[in-house]
């Protein structure tokens, strides 16, 4: 038989908690290992399937995807690279809302009001925001011509 792993050597091997791999597997991550005598015996497989999962977790996959990721898996398919495109256009949507951001921050530091809340700018920026425009749009109205990507650095 194959060399088989106990959870806590898996743990180890992987510097994962054991009570997350319990949890992976509670979530469908790490399939039911065998048991001998009630313990958990692992194949040596179940390394790399939580090098995966901490792979995936990395790059800012949520572990409900990383599930559907895991599930995509199959010997022809490419159902992973759907996976891949929707992470990819969030985490774009996710830098330019940091762009916006840093943006505004930016704009907030050269104020020059000692009391940020005294500022015309910053309170129209709060209006703005009260009136249920974004964050770049309340920025816009206050900056004409400029933008969170294109002037980060103003």
């Amino acid at each position: 038989m194959d060399e088989q792993l106990t959870i806590g050597e898996l743990a180890h091997r992987t510097g994962v908690a054991t009570s997350a791999l319990r949890y992976w597997e509670d979530l469908g991550l790490l399939p039911a290992p065998a048991r001998v005598s009630g313990q958990r015996r692992y194949p040596p497989s179940a390394v790399n399937l939580v090098g995966v999962v901490l792979l995936l977790r990395g790059v800012g996959f949520t572990l409900r995807e990383v599930k559907a990721f895991v599930a995509a898996r199959s010997p022809d398919g490419d159902g992973w690279r759907e996976l891949y495109e929707r992470k990819l256009t969030e985490l774009d949507q996710r830098i330019a809302q940091a762009q916006v951001a840093r943006t505004a921050i930016a704009h907030g530091l050269a104020c020059p009001h000692e009391n940020i809340f005294e500022c015309a700018n910053f309170t129209s920026g709060v209006t703005a925001l009260l009136a249920g425009h974004s964050v770049e749009e309340a920025h816009s109205q206050i900056h004409p011509g400029t933008s969170g990507a294109r002037n980060a650095e103003q």
